[in-house]
């Protein structure tokens, strides 16, 4: 599959807001500064639809995207971002634990997780909480070029064992680069099976 139309929609505070038109919705979350904005444009082939930043934190709402008209891309904020007010904070998790629960056209949630750090107790935390929920979900690991291949193997492979602690067996997942553009093809083959699944 190929994106030929990506236009930005709206962006909501709160669930209750979004579209309800019946369209397949297909969310991005990831920790602050896990490169969530430049894997949607990659993914999109189109620059700046999605605002990237330098600054951590920069989506604080519920941000639509219409792609070609069929389905909708979702980018939530981030989680595990510590420079605002516990009262944002809090805000910020019931908007998002509203939305990946009670959003019933929701296809798939795409869990990021950078590919160059160790694992991280909220990212753990969140994946764990996902599978409690029975929220449909991949992960997604990102930066894929940033280090060094034997760095990255090692954190995938503590990531993935930490997760076994937990799982029977680890949930799918896949390798990307936004600036090498790897990844792409198969995420978008991925989508692209759900919506022949809903007649999309």
């Amino acid at each position: 599959m190929k994106i030929q139309e990506a236009e930005y929609k709206a962006s909501y505070p709160d669930v209750r807001q979004c579209p309800d038109d019946g369209l397949p919705e297909y969310a991005f979350i990831g920790r602050s500064n896990v490169g969530k904005s430049s894997l949607i444009n990659m993914i999109c082939s189109k620059k700046g639809l999605a605002k990237t930043s330098q600054k951590p934190g920069k989506t604080q709402l519920i941000n639509y995207f219409t792609i070609d008209k069929k389905w909708y891309l979702v980018d939530l904020p981030g989680y595990g971002y510590a420079k605002i007010s516990k009262t944002k904070r809090k805000e910020w998790q019931r908007m998002i634990d509203g939305y990946l629960i009670q959003k019933r056209t929701l296809m798939c949630a795409f869990v990021l997780i950078d590919a160059n750090v160790s694992p991280q107790k909220n990212d753990l935390e969140f994946i764990n909480w996902c599978g409690n929920m029975q929220i449909p979900f991949v992960i997604v690991f990102t930066k894929m070029d940033k280090s060094k291949s034997t760095k990255i193997d090692e954190n995938i492979k503590a990531f993935q064992d930490a997760l076994l602690e937990n799982w029977e067996e680890l949930p799918q997942q896949f390798m990307t680069s936004a600036n090498e553009e790897k990844g792409k093809d198969e995420i978008l083959s991925f989508i692209q099976e759900l919506n022949i699944k809903v007649g999309i």
